[in-house]
């Protein structure tokens, strides 16, 4: 298929998608400092390699292209450097890509790019760390209820609504789940996730993404449970897998079910 370089789409994508490049080196930053134990700060120090700790010069910081230049090695240490770094950088710029792909220079454009990018370092998150920082949570809620302000008093309603749904959702879960196992079921941090969830996809989306982050966690995570009990579940990774589904495709979900249930 030939790619037509002055279509108007693909230069809204291929500027987004820079854009979310460099969203994504700071976004390694969060990941990599709000998953710590204690927590650091992004702002200081400047980005380090993670193994002698030397500060990275400005054309090594370069997403992707400066790790593929020195092979995945520290310029100092030679020691590896992981491949999760640039591909947390690539993921990031092609869903910044996609979005303005999709929807043009809009402001849905860039509710999407934000709204994957946070879902992006929760799961890397939760992935590396089994936590998910307040700061993508709250940080994302009050971002969801300010991006749904611009679409009027209605849209600003159906976020707050779908907030909390989110939030009361997952804390009935964890609750419930707590009484019957008798111990905590749920992480604090799932239930603030879903609360900022809400405020982009709305209480129906809610419901929709628990179904499905619920779905994929049994599939995937059931069968690793009977070999190792003692593994820990990052549901977090689940729900936002599911949250994603559901910003791309939720109405025809919801649209095919009620049409299967005769609804």
């Amino acid at each position: 298929m030939d790619v037509d370089l002055l279509n108007p789409g693909f230069g809204a994508a291929a500027i987004a998608g820079v854009f979310g490049l460099i969203f994504g080196s700071f976004l390694n930053v969060c990941i990599v400092r709000w998953g710590a134990e204690p927590k650091q700060s992004v702002v200081r120090p400047r980005s380090r390699c993670p193994r002698c700790g030397s500060e990275l010069r400005p054309y090594d910081n370069i997403p992707v292209v400066s790790w593929l230049v020195l092979g995945g090695n520290c310029r100092n240490c030679r020691e590896p450097i992981s491949a999760l770094y640039p591909m947390v950088e690539l993921a990031s710029g092609l869903i910044w890509g996609y979005m303005a792909w999709r929807h043009g220079i809009t402001l849905e454009a860039l509710a999407g790019a934000l709204f994957f990018t946070i879902l992006l370092g929760i799961a890397v998150t939760d992935l590396r760390a089994y936590i998910i920082p307040d700061e993508f949570t709250l940080g994302g809620l009050v971002i969801g209820l300010l991006l749904a302000a611009f679409g009027g008093w209605d849209a600003l309603l159906r976020a707050g609504i779908g907030a909390v749904a989110g939030f009361a959702l997952l804390y009935a879960v964890g609750f419930l789940g707590t009484m019957v196992f008798r111990k905590d079921a749920m992480g604090g941090g799932d239930i603030k996730m879903m609360a900022m969830v809400g405020a982009f996809v709305g209480w129906q989306g809610v419901l929709l993404t628990v179904f499905l982050g619920a779905l994929l966690g049994t599939l995937i995570f059931v069968p690793i449970q009977f070999f190792n009990r003692e593994k820990l579940v990052p549901f977090g990774i689940f729900l936002a897998l599911g949250a994603a589904a559901t910003w791309i495709a939720g109405s025809s979900l919801l649209a095919w079910y009620t049409g299967y249930v005769g609804l």
